[in-house]
């Protein structure tokens, strides 16, 4: 079968059976805790794949950042935040790029966002060729960092280091740690991954390709390749050496505030 032979459709789905799906089929089985949509993708009565929709922990900072010229608000777009799809359906080589043609159509019939924004994770190898085949928008990239247990290989994002940063606190007698210290992260065998991460948008009305012509730096070419990923581990205080890509096992879930078997962690907003 090709694309031209496929016909989807995308309807909403209930949480618990996007979320169930999600963490059979996705990497990474945290999911964003501020979600605004789970859709599934359908072909015929078929559940092919899964595309949830919301904002990262600080939307009003992403926008500002990517626009720093005009007054947008949290409404303005909405997020990809996971989209995975049924094992046969990874290898097609068009069935990501025909899935966002869909979801493009269906956000602008059934919602006013402006932009529909994501993120392409460097660290896990991706450099987002999915939209670059879809002609998003390349915003540029940014470096982030996760850390990893060096025995299990559990990944572990910062923002899911709750009890990790209290036990440093602790363990370093201060009040407070925002990052998990050198000292600390030797002392529970975990180690620092730095990596980048690579921003893309795609404008959904009119009002959103002028809003992007003010920022003549995102561009539809020059995308990033393999060649642009980047890694590496802290080895000191403040020093890093360059490593190969990381590996982890997304199965452990130790140190992970967001147990995956606990469907309670994640918001719907509506």
């Amino acid at each position: 079968m090709t694309h031209k032979d496929m016909s989807l459709s995308i309807k909403e789905l209930p949480k618990e059976q996007a979320v169930a799906f999600i963490r059979r089929y996705h990497y990474s089985k945290v999911v964003p805790r501020l979600c605004r949509y789970f859709l599934g993708i359908y072909q015929h009565e078929k559940l092919l794949g899964v595309v949830e929709l919301g904002w990262g922990t600080q939307p009003l900072q992403t926008l500002h950042k990517l626009f720093p010229s005009h007054n947008l608000v949290t409404a303005d777009y909405l997020e990809i935040g996971k989209m995975c799809f049924l094992p046969e359906m990874n290898h097609t080589q068009y069935f990501g790029s025909l899935t966002l043609s869909y979801l493009i159509k269906w956000l602008q019939k059934y919602t006013d966002c402006l932009f529909l924004y994501t993120l392409a994770d460097g660290i896990e190898g991706k450099c987002g060729y999915v939209y670059q085949a879809s002609n998003f928008y390349y915003c540029g990239s940014f470096k982030t960092s996760v850390y990893r247990d060096s025995q299990t290989l559990e990944k572990i994002h910062p923002r899911s280091a709750r009890i990790l940063l209290e036990e440093n606190a602790v363990y370093d007698g201060v009040e407070k740690r925002h990052w998990l210290t050198h000292e600390f992260c030797e002392h529970k065998k975990i180690e620092k991954i730095n990596g980048l991460m690579f921003r893309y948008i795609y404008p959904l009305t009119q009002e959103a390709r002028h809003i992007l012509k003010k920022y003549p730096t995102y561009t539809q070419h020059s995308y990033p390749k393999n060649n642009s990923l980047y890694f590496e581990r802290r080895i000191a205080n403040r020093r890093y050496e360059k490593i190969l890509q990381p590996h982890f096992n997304k199965n452990v879930c130790q140190y992970n505030t967001q147990h995956y078997n606990n469907q309670q962690e994640v918001l719907c907003l509506f």
